[in-house]
């Protein structure tokens, strides 16, 4: 089934041509004409099956029938869990849409930025707005923007935003949104949570689950590499000089892991950046263009911080530690083996991560392939960790100077005994 069967408008057509697509992936084809029909969506959609232009294109097409003036309200909201995502997705909207005539306005909001060079950008109003939940609420809480005529929301990675918290900030965007609207969410999983959230806020949807619940890419070669602990950095350089790696994603499961693990990669001459929460905006955005452009060999990401991270031919993800959510393991191989190329998924795998292995193997319903590199055999019985290096003296605190509280203890008050 091609593109031109799907209903869409011929400015649409030919941007999809331009990015060299022919075929829709089966989340587009289903999710497409169910979007331009107006009905409400709920999708299940892995990353990497093309989910954002199967929302991206019909509301595209939605709103080019209807434009409106320089003062445009926001028609179109989109939440998104991250900035990268969000990013993403404001890329999206500017490639589909680059043919239309008007040319209908987007804009991009997130935080870990200025404020007030995004109001700044709003006041002569957008038509479709990308956001992450909680700087779309500081900028209606200063009334930089007005959601009252929104048409369609877009929850997506919902899981992810629920994952994180969001759940208060994303009903109160509801509050400020008409009733009578269109509402679309995409996740990656059905979980018990997301259901809670779809009732009363999906209305007869149409559910759209393209591919069996959390299964791994099947292009994808899953390996597990068995390992002690305290080699998993050296094994980790062996393998990507070994094979001459040149494009690898690495994944922690801490954000100090992640600035510990890329300062040893460039000790040894591998070139590595780190991408997590606690990184600005602007150095997120030098890390991920420095390796999409090869300028960055290895990628040290955290699993939310790479949400939104879409690089067509990633050959390697490494899992450095396993996640402890094994839904997460889908997530992170799942930026490999994408637009019909081959990838490889390898995790180092230490004696602690024996269970979260097999959590995840009963997860995807298959036994992931365990290997050992000679020279990094794992013991038969976990060796004790080498000792943290010890930290420095303490100054020495003044008598005469006062404790402070703490930020949860009340002044003036005894401190409680333990019991």
């Amino acid at each position: 089934m091609p593109f031109t069967t799907l209903g869409l408008s011929d400015p649409l057509l030919r941007a999809i041509a331009d990015a060299g697509y022919t075929t829709p992936s089966p989340i587009q084809s289903q999710a497409i004409p169910a979007v331009l029909g107006g009905h409400d969506v709920l999708a299940a959609a892995q990353t990497g099956t093309g989910k954002t232009a199967g929302f991206t294109l019909p509301i595209l097409h939605r709103l080019s029938q209807k434009a409106y003036g320089n003062n445009r309200p926001v028609r179109v909201l989109i939440l998104t869990p991250t900035r990268e995502l969000a990013a993403q997705i404001g890329e999206s909207v500017n490639k589909y849409g680059a043919h239309l005539h008007p040319r209908l306005k987007s804009e991009v909001v997130f935080g870990g930025v200025k404020i007030n060079p995004q109001m700044m950008r709003l006041r002569g109003g957008v038509d479709i707005l990308v956001a992450t939940p909680g700087r779309l609420l500081d900028l209606v809480n200063q009334n930089a923007v007005k959601l009252d005529q929104v048409e369609t929301l877009i929850l997506d990675e919902a899981d992810r935003m629920l994952d994180m918290g969001f759940i208060r900030d994303i009903r109160k965007i509801i509050a400020f949104l008409p009733k009578k609207r269109q509402n679309l969410l995409f996740s990656a999983t059905f979980s018990e949570d997301i259901r809670k959230l779809t009732t009363g806020l999906l209305v007869n949807p149409i559910k759209i689950e393209v591919a069996p619940r959390n299964t791994a890419a099947e292009l994808v070669e899953q390996v597990a590499y068995l390992v002690n602990k305290a080699n998993k950095t050296e094994l980790l350089c062996h393998l990507i000089k070994e094979h001459d790696w040149q494009q690898v994603l690495v994944f922690t499961t801490t954000k100090h892991g992640a600035n510990r693990l890329t300062e040893k990669l460039n000790k040894v001459d591998i070139k590595a950046a780190a991408i997590h929460g606690n990184k600005s905006q602007g150095a997120r955005t030098s890390a991920l263009s420095g390796f999409k452009a090869g300028e960055i060999r290895v990628l040290v990401a955290t699993d939310v911080a790479a949400r939104g991270i879409d690089i067509n031919l990633l050959p390697h993800v490494v899992n450095f530690e396993l996640p402890r959510a094994p839904e997460d393991y889908v997530h992170r191989i799942g930026r490999t083996g994408r637009a019909g190329e081959e990838g490889q998924a390898i995790s180092l795998v230490s004696h602690d991560e024996y269970s979260f292995l097999r959590l995840v193997e009963k997860l995807i319903g298959k036994e992931i392939k365990r290997e050992q590199i000679t020279g990094f055999e794992a013991a038969a019985v976990a060796p004790p960790m080498p000792p943290e290096p010890p930290r420095g003296p303490r100054p020495a605190r003044n008598s005469n100077q006062a404790r402070k509280p703490s930020a949860n203890q009340p002044r003036n008050k005894p401190r409680a005994k333990s019991v």
